[in-house]
């Protein structure tokens, strides 16, 4: 039984035609798992259903065996669910220990362990913590967002296109901090773009085509099929 499953997901936004079809994404504690596929895939879309941002139609969520289907977002995070969106992911006005302490709203104990822990993975964080988020660069601005959400010490991390816009230096380093959370134990499901680099740090890979489970395996498995390479990957 998998930590986290959106069991076969059938879904879309408002009234519209469902965008997913059947579809099954799942993570355990301690691993990545990477949806990837071509633009219209379904790829964020798969991610929100899970954290409940879209009503399913068919299909069932569950967190370490508990349904959690129709739960909020805001009750998911309670949970243990912490989600991190592609865009207008930080305050902008407020400072980097300032984002940080929002998102230790849900607690009511005493969190300064755990930003210091944010800061030993995000050192550059450290450094700019009196300084307002909107003045960082993208790549320190999604450090602010997935620290934010590390606050709520979260079992379930997940990230809708990390790397979106940074350049090859800092999506390598924002990967090998993912690595480092994800052997914590923390679960992280992750959206990419950047399929290729995305699956060499996978334990699990989901290639979505129009909404459906095209491939399912390991990221090493992924990358060395050839259908996946010719069609996903550039070859």
């Amino acid at each position: 039984m998998s930590y986290l499953i959106g069991e076969n997901m059938t879904g879309g936004y408002g009234k519209g035609a469902d965008i997913l079809h059947d579809c099954t994404i799942a993570v355990e504690k301690g691993e990545i798992a990477v949806i990837v596929g071509p633009n219209g895939a379904g790829k964020s879309t798969a991610m929100k259903a899970i954290f409940g941002m879209l009503n399913l139609n068919g299909g069932q969520v569950r967190l370490d065996g508990k349904d959690i289907t129709n739960m909020s977002p805001q009750d998911k995070v309670k949970a243990g669910m912490g989600f991190v969106p592609q865009t207008s992911n930080v305050f902008t006005g407020m400072t980097v220990q300032e984002n940080l302490e929002m998102g230790a709203y849900i607690r009511d104990d005493d969190y300064s362990d755990t930003m210091e822990n944010v800061f030993n993975l995000f050192p550059i964080l450290k450094e700019k913590r009196y300084q307002h988020a909107g003045e960082l660069s993208g790549g320190q601005r999604q450090q602010v967002a997935v620290g934010r959400a590390l606050m709520t010490q979260p079992k379930v991390l997940m990230l809708d296109e990390p790397t979106a816009g940074v350049s090859p230096i800092v999506m390598d380093e924002l990967f090998d901090r993912i690595i480092e959370v994800a052997k914590t134990g923390i679960a992280i499901l992750m959206v990419e773009q950047n399929a290729r680099q995305a699956l060499n740090i996978a334990d699990k890979g989901y290639v979505l085509v129009q909404g459906r489970n095209r491939f399912t395996d390991t990221g090493e498995a992924l990358l060395a099929n050839p259908e996946v390479r010719k069609s996903f990957l550039g070859g």
